[in-house]
């Protein structure tokens, strides 16, 4: 589920009961230590918050009164950054996936760790197994479509050995998840990353379309490249760490090392097409 959705319904729910007045507790992380921000957290959404605004420490927030000053100000004498604060969130996350977490902060911190490290970041603490299955199955099916799409097109002997490889590899991959998440009764969720994957892919596949012959051939293969070693990528650094079932960590363990291999199949096919 996503920020903006916890929210929506997190206001649904109070609005339904007598009062519709949402209650939004605010506590600085890392005060007053880190150790206890998480607990607090959820002793805060035990008391009744509806949603949890969760500070980022700063060392100038002139635009804050005393007491988030000097609580800000103890949580920097701890160590605590924003990488730390997202970790917080993570962790918050492993056992409550409904309640909201707004970050309340300065554009600062943000602006030196980058926006893009920062979404990526953002983005890897508020994902759970159902939205980590769910991007994993999506990057499957997207390579079984750009493979299917090129046995349609390729009359190259390599390409087309390659795509049949994507579809039995990828398909296998899937058809186990399929079983796990059933099995598991989790329902894959829809999510900012596995939707920004759709559409790009969709981009993609349109452009791919277009081409014939050995354009078709090295912009196939090019693309095969750079999408697994994205996808590589996010499963070493954000599913896989993330994944809390041993069940579906072990999966994505699995796949990571059949994904790696196709990733050296394309570079090796890439370069032969040069």
């Amino acid at each position: 589920m996503s920020s903006s959705s916890r929210i929506a319904a997190a206001f649904a729910r109070r609005a339904a009961a007598p009062g519709a007045c949402a209650l939004i507790p605010y506590v600085t992380a890392g005060y007053p230590t880190p150790a206890t921000t998480v607990p607090v957290m959820h002793a805060l959404v035990a008391a009744g918050a509806d949603v949890l605004e969760l500070g980022v420490p700063f060392s100038d927030p002139m635009a804050d009164g005393p007491v988030i000053q000097r609580s800000s100000q103890h949580a920097l004498e701890q160590g605590v950054g924003l990488r730390d604060v997202l970790a917080m969130v993570k962790e918050f996350r492993r056992t409550d996936d409904r309640t909201p977490v707004v970050l309340m902060g300065y554009a600062n911190p943000v602006e030196r760790m980058g926006q893009a490290a920062f979404a990526a970041a953002a983005q890897d603490a508020g994902l759970n197994d159902a939205q980590i299955a769910h991007i994993a199955y999506t990057a499957g099916q997207i390579d079984i479509q750009a493979a299917d799409l090129a046995l349609e097109k390729t009359h190259n002997k390599d390409v087309r050995a390659f795509a049949e490889d994507m579809v039995r590899d990828h398909k296998a991959v899937n058809e186990q998840a399929l079983a796990l998440v059933t099995k598991l009764r989790v329902t894959p969720q829809d999510n900012a990353t596995s939707a920004a994957l759709l559409k790009q892919a969709t981009e993609t596949r349109a452009t791919l379309k277009t081409l014939e012959g050995a354009a078709f051939d090295k912009a196939y293969t090019d693309n095969e490249v750079a999408f697994h070693k994205a996808v590589d990528s996010a499963l070493e650094t954000t599913l896989i760490p993330s994944a809390q079932n041993p069940e579906l960590k072990a999966l994505l363990q699995t796949g990571l090392k059949i994904f790696q291999g196709h990733e050296q199949h394309a570079e090796h096919l890439a370069q032969s097409l040069r």
